[in-house]
């Protein structure tokens, strides 16, 4: 029986007090291999296409004195566009839709920009909380506010992501839970509002792994 509205988002799989619904994060994975050992093909061209763009546009944003950072951003990117990817399957766990999962891959990359930029950058870092030509008598405030939204950062990218993606499997779950409720009339119209939706998700996966990965990136070359 649902406790809550929220809770056929939670894993229920469970063996020796393991939650194996989390395992499905770990299956994109399995599918980068395949790239490497068959013939070439369309999605391996399309995929690689895809991969070296991005790896320029990071490449360029982050400088060339960091420019090998940028396959950092390029394997996050993939990895958050394959569980949110594997989360529009039937009855596969969505791990991306979980602020456990997501603050887990922002908080340690915002800590480690700025534990870097205060170590190697200090001066540049307190530069940048005063913006140029900030009036004085106005500093102290700008300091507040740009302190404050650093160190909201990660909590952002995290509640961004886990926000888009649940809002979306939500409403593809409460709608197909009216499918035994109405007519053969209004189905046809449910399946075809579901099917635009999954079509809306889809692309709603892709745009969230790549936005996650370009503030990472905008964030990291704020350090330098």
């Amino acid at each position: 029986m649902m406790t809550s509205l929220f809770s056929i988002f939670e894993p229920s799989s469970s063996l020796f007090s393991l939650n194996l619904n989390w395992l499905s994060t770990f299956l994109g994975f399995l599918f980068i291999p395949i790239f490497f050992w068959v013939s070439p093909s369309r999605w391996m061209l399309l995929w690689s296409k895809i991969i070296s763009t991005l790896h320029v546009e990071f490449k360029t944003i982050l400088g060339a004195s960091n420019s090998g950072l940028s396959l950092l951003f390029v394997s996050l990117f993939s990895f958050i566009i394959f569980n949110n990817a594997l989360g529009l399957l039937p009855y596969i766990f969505t791990s991306s839709s979980h602020l456990v999962m997501t603050l887990t891959l922002a908080l340690p990359l915002w800590l480690s920009f700025i534990i870097f930029g205060w170590f190697n950058h200090t001066q540049h870092m307190l530069a940048h909380l005063v913006p140029q030509g900030t009036p004085g008598i106005l500093m102290p405030f700008m300091v507040l506010i740009e302190t404050i939204s650093n160190i909201i950062r990660p909590g952002t990218l995290a509640i961004r992501l886990a926000a888009n993606m649940i809002a979306g499997h939500l409403l593809l779950t409460l709608l197909g839970n009216m499918g035994p409720l109405i007519s053969m009339k209004l189905l046809t119209f449910l399946i075809m509002a579901q099917i635009l939706l999954l079509m809306l998700e889809s692309a709603v996966a892709i745009i969230q792994s790549y936005v996650f990965a370009i503030l990472s990136t905008l964030y990291a070359s704020e350090v330098n």
